[in-house]
């Protein structure tokens, strides 16, 4: 579908995302899905990220607000804090210019679509008199436990287990979000994912990037008490129904990503043969744990993709590279789409981040998870003990987790029967998260819910 200057739209979404590769890009795919279906959508990043990446955002429209680091985005922030009460004060008043530069134009806003992770966008929303929609980028039941410590029903520190919440299973600690585990850390952090909740009951629309029949049990507990539609997965259309035009990849990339080496490297491969190792954006890793991962790995024979971030280089031991140069490959970053749907991969070494998940369970692919911190430690819970498509690694008591036991959980998963059944439940889940995007399916019914009643209120006006 192409945007022109005359079509006809019912209703204009700003959307306005927490300025981060996670949660750019499943928003980013939600409005080219709200576009595909008549609405008209602008994503609006911070001026950082649009100056330092070339945006491909296909039908969507691309606008920008600052976080008051225009030059150098979050790295020029002195805190996590700081950063967060800059975008804040800053933010607010952007998005309210962003808001009124559009009054005067063809397509004025009509609703605020804002990742949960900024509440206060919806503060802006209600002063112009605009529809809020409040846009959950993780789990259901990541958001229904830090529902629960926002309104008090569970209070930290967490001094018994297991953890019991209706609608989840039970939880040892090990199981809960990292900031309640080991409670303190990440203190800017926690008060974040705490806050989501601190207007939500006055947002107009509560979206959640999952899918119904996934989370049923706690979506359904959940929207009782806090209304909530799941609209997910938002992956490219190519990938889900292809029912979005020339939907292939995410559109918006924070880092390089050169294809052609590794997706040749992978064609050349037997089917469900490769071990792809990822651990996102965020993670770090010690030289010690760095070595284990490699030595892990190499023991298990097996054909290697691995993704190393640059500032991780130096810590690959000196000899696994040119020792494993038959059957491995490491890069810097890849094009995980490309990577997950090719047919040679036959187990993802994640760090349980929920996209990276998500984009495993709609590929079919088992998972060994080595989860860090934040919602990792609950969506590896899942992972293994839910929807049984993957086994989470143990740490030593040295808080390492050693190669032993990464050798063992990526055997269990590529060559025991525990990886057959494993490969057959993530095919399950594979189709029922189609399902849920192709017409008539539970998030398809909810996106076009919400696109007719924006449509009706935009012709009402």
């Amino acid at each position: 579908m192409e945007v022109t200057k005359n079509k006809k739209y019912g209703g204009h979404i700003l959307a306005l995302p927490y300025p981060s590769q996670g949660h750019i890009n499943p928003m980013l795919q939600f409005c080219k899905r709200l576009v595909s279906k008549g609405l008209k959508t602008t994503l609006a990043i911070t001026n950082f990220i649009s100056n330092s990446t070339h945006p491909n955002p296909g039908i969507v429209g691309i606008d920008t607000v600052s976080d008051g680091f225009d030059k150098g985005g979050y790295a020029d922030a002195d805190s996590v804090a700081a950063y967060l009460e800059c975008f804040e004060q800053i933010g607010s008043k952007s998005l309210a210019d962003l808001i009124k530069k559009y009054e005067k134009s063809e397509f004025p806003i009509t609703c605020i679509m804002y990742d949960a992770f900024v509440p206060w966008a919806l503060d802006v929303a209600k002063k112009h008199g605009l529809i809020g929609a409040c846009f959950f980028t993780q789990a259901c039941a990541v958001n229904y436990i830090y529902y629960y410590v926002h309104h008090g029903k569970l209070t930290l520190p967490i001094s018994s287990t297991p953890v019991k919440i209706s609608g989840l299973p039970e939880l040892e600690l090990r199981d809960m979000p990292s900031f309640f585990y080991v409670h303190g850390t990440y203190p800017a952090y926690f008060e974040m994912v705490l806050n989501q909740f601190t207007n939500v009951d006055k947002a107009d629309y509560v979206f959640v990037n999952s899918f119904y029949k996934l989370e049923a049990e706690v979506a359904d507990t959940m929207s009782k008490i806090s209304p909530l539609s799941t609209i997910g997965p938002t992956l490219p259309s190519f990938y889900m129904d292809n029912r979005v035009e020339n939907d292939i990849e995410y559109g918006l990339n924070l880092f390089h990503v050169d294809s052609s080496t590794c997706i040749n490297w992978l064609n050349s491969k037997p089917e469900g043969s490769v071990v792809y190792a990822a651990f996102g954006s965020m993670s770090t890793f010690d030289d010690k744990q760095m070595e284990e991962i490699a030595e892990g790995l190499k023991a298990t024979n097996s054909y290697l993709l691995w993704v190393v971030k640059t500032s991780q280089e130096s810590k690959i031991p000196k000899k696994f590279i040119e020792e494993n140069s038959e059957k491995g490959l490491v890069i810097n970053w890849s094009p995980q789409l490309q990577v997950l749907s090719n047919k040679a991969i036959g187990c993802f070494f994640s760090h349980g981040g929920w996209n990276s998940t998500v984009e495993a369970l709609v590929f079919g692919v088992p998972m060994v998870v080595m989860p860090q911190w934040t919602d990792q430690t609950t969506n590896a819970k899942f992972v293994q003990d839910v929807w049984s498509v993957g086994v989470r690694v143990k740490v030593n008591e040295n808080g390492i987790v050693g190669r032993e036991e990464i050798e063992e959980c990526v055997r269990i998963v590529l060559q025991g029967e525990e990886g057959k059944e494993m490969k057959k439940n993530a095919l399950k889940w594979k189709d029922l998260a189609k399902e849920a995007v192709q017409e008539g399916g539970t998030s398809d019914k909810n996106v076009e819910e919400f696109v007719s009643k924006c449509i009706r209120k935009f012709d009402g006006q």
